[in-house]
């Protein structure tokens, strides 16, 4: 089995994903780390992270262990990441690694889970379910919010929100695989659920469309 979740930043679907992951026995991958490792990787090297050319070198070049970096959480990370992503080389030089780890899943996975912004329209788009995690914005910018500061991070509500809806319109507007939900997708707006209630709707979904679970 792959299920594909997409949607925008502090949706809720990473939490989502893990919790599927482990009650269905599938591995799992987040792919925003995939861009966050390339973008700071990119940033390390004093290259601006809309270099096309540089980003796509340093994608070709990406190695599991980057995966690992201790920064790849941060706001200059996700911001990196949104930036890279828009280059056609770098999606180009990823897709066939995620299309790898959802056909061929570690371990004694019984299929993948994979969270991103492109996975149901790109990525899998054959995938046997497909999930677009959303909520409203602001609604998105508490919780970031609250996940900085739960971090020990300063966080200005004003400043997340404002960040927020630039990365928004950026990946919404970008050529290459823009942030839109596969026409198959169920739609799942979490602005007033939480993580438990998510969790019951999608297995639900699932449920719904036949699949071993």
């Amino acid at each position: 089995m792959i299920i594909a979740i997409d949607g925008p930043a502090a949706a809720g679907k990473g939490t989502l994903a893990k919790r599927l992951a482990e009650h269905l026995g599938l591995a799992i991958m987040d792919t925003g780390l995939i861009y966050r490792a390339v973008g700071m990787n990119v940033v390390r090297a004093g290259h601006d992270p809309e270099d096309a050319g540089a980003a796509t070198e340093i994608a070709e070049a990406m190695t599991p262990e980057d995966l690992a970096a201790d920064d790849l959480r941060s706001d200059a990370a996700a911001d990196a990441a949104s930036k890279i992503s828009a280059v056609p080389g770098v999606r180009a030089a990823l897709l066939e690694f995620q299309r790898a780890f959802a056909a061929d899943p570690p371990g004694d996975a019984k299929g993948a889970v994979l969270d991103g912004r492109d996975i149901g329209t790109v990525v899998c788009p054959d995938a046997d379910v497909k999930l677009f995690v959303t909520a409203a914005t602001q609604v998105r910018a508490q919780r970031r919010v609250k996940e900085l500061q739960d971090r020990g991070l300063e966080a200005i509500y004003a400043r997340v929100l404002e960040d927020m809806m630039e990365r928004d319109a950026r990946d919404q507007a970008r050529a290459a695989s823009p942030l839109e939900p596969a026409t198959d997708a169920y739609l799942l707006d979490t602005s007033n659920l939480d993580a438990e209630q998510a969790f019951a709707q999608a297995l639900e979904y699932i449920t719904s469309r036949n699949q071993e679970v």
